[in-house]
């Protein structure tokens, strides 16, 4: 008969929330690293003919010495790896003993079970001890977990918080992890364990690269990890993404912005932007907020009813990180700012001759040197031309009397300023201003210009020079 050897696992905290569905992902845990690290063939999760469960990897065996160990070196230094503290193993056996079900552990090297002995030194102390029996079959290949008394529930639950055992439609494999289909729920899994769900994501995710911030709040429970501990994984995965599925499933759901069901992932910044800018790539669509919809100058509506884009709500923090972006075409991202650009610099002028004007209108025309000369500014005068339209200004609005173009490097005047030396003169010097000047309209500095400028001509009135 073989003798048989006791050793103290020494726990010192029983994990009391623990369930015998978390104590068995323990063991499938170890099973799969051990499947990794060895390179071993698949673990194998099956029900005998007396109704106990086997977990049963092809690795090394299991040795009593591993009982001992705090963290497992071997498995820090690997990162694919699910499992990293060795203390989940005590904890599972704990949890076992608890809640009356039956282990028995063997490899090559013991056979082990489980059962209360006295503390050595302490008599009066009795704990949880590893019983160790010694195995006959050397021959004997990997790890086999026999469990009795649980059910196809606690298994089940087990194998739910696995990766593996899902048959989740994967999209992408990227340096930081994967991107897998969900089936109504999402989950995000660490090296393919289960570690928190996500009720309103897109996609479920598996963290392969695993940062501090992540490696912080893998507890001993596993479960449960908060979503600022692995939020940053996630963005980056996606910012890597160039899967044409993803990428489509992100456009889509950034279409329901407006009617308040976007997934939380459009949520963050970065990853809208994204979004946006690979649906600009090869769609006839324009992005704007909800609240600058209202906003739209009659010259705007008709530009985006001419365009036939469909119009596509955006946050406004997302909206102000892509003004006058580039897409991957080298193209700018459309907004209403941007399509209006694109038509005011196709716009046509039709110039009118100064042979063409009526006797009044030269009369009015002829006093541009006498303006000009009031600034100093002769070298305009060359520069000044009729046009009987005028190029919409910057905000989409068609109903300016004049513009300086600083693309044909002309002062235009809208013919119908030509009625009055008054309008004639304040169109040519407000637009004189932007010429000398460079400033836009609305803006300070063009005030600061005009009023100066209506300075200059009261003093010259009020002293006759």
């Amino acid at each position: 008969m073989n003798k048989i050897r006791e050793f103290d696992l020494n726990i010192e905290k029983v994990l009391e929330n623990w369930s015998v569905s978390d104590a068995i992902r323990e063991i499938i845990s170890n099973a799969i690293d051990e499947q990794i690290l060895t390179s071993s063939k698949e673990i194998e999760i099956y029900q005998d003919e007396y109704k106990n469960w086997h977990i049963r990897d092809y690795g090394r065996g299991i040795k009593y010495i591993h009982f001992t160990q705090n963290e497992n070196e071997e498995k820090l230094q690997n990162p694919n790896l699910i499992g990293k503290f060795g203390v989940g193993l005590k904890d599972s056996l704990a949890t076992f003993y608890r809640h009356n079900i039956k282990i028995k552990i063997i490899s090559k090297f013991g056979i082990i079970t489980l059962g209360k002995s006295r503390k050595h030194g302490f008599d009066d102390i009795a704990t949880l001890h590893a019983y160790i029996e010694e195995n006959i079959n050397r021959d004997f290949v990997g790890t086999d977990f026999v469990i009795s008394n649980c059910s196809f529930n606690d298994i089940d639950q087990a194998k739910q918080m696995f990766l593996k055992f899902q048959n989740l439609k994967k999209f992408e494999t990227t340096s930081y992890g994967e991107i897998y289909d969900n089936n109504q729920t999402s989950y995000i899994y660490i090296n393919g364990l289960r570690v928190a769900e996500e009720e309103n994501f897109l996609f479920s995710y598996n963290i392969t690269s695993i940062n501090d911030s992540i490696r912080k709040a893998l507890n001993r429970e596993r479960t449960n990890v908060g979503r600022s501990a692995y939020s940053g994984r996630v963005k980056q995965i996606l910012l890597e993404s160039k899967n044409q599925d993803i990428i489509q499933k992100l456009c889509d759901n950034l279409q329901d912005f407006n009617n308040g069901t976007m997934k939380d992932e459009l949520a963050w910044k970065d990853v809208c932007a994204y979004a946006v800018k690979m649906l600009s790539n090869n769609s006839n669509v324009v992005f704007e907020t909800p609240r600058n919809i209202g906003n739209l100058t009659p010259l705007q509506k008709e530009i985006l009813d001419d365009s036939n884009k469909k119009i596509i709500y955006i946050p406004q923090k997302v909206y102000d990180n892509i003004e006058n972006e580039k897409n991957d075409l080298g193209n700018y991202i459309p907004t209403f700012t941007t399509i209006t650009k694109e038509y005011t610099d196709q716009f046509k002028y039709n110039f009118v001759q100064y042979d063409e004007l009526t006797i009044k209108e030269k009369q009015i025309f002829d006093y541009t040197s006498k303006i000009l000369g009031f600034f100093k500014l002769g070298s305009f005068e060359d520069k000044v031309f009729i046009s009987e339209t005028i190029k919409p200004n910057q905000f989409g609005i068609d109903d300016s009397n004049g513009c300086w173009d600083s693309n044909e490097g002309k002062i235009i005047i809208k013919r119908n300023q030509l009625k009055s030396l008054e309008n004639y003169a304040g169109t040519l010097i407000h637009e004189l201003l932007h010429a000398r000047y460079g400033c836009n309209d609305i803006t300070r500095e063009f005030e600061n210009k005009l009023t100066q400028c209506i300075g200059f001509l009261v003093s010259c009135i009020l002293l006759k020079k």
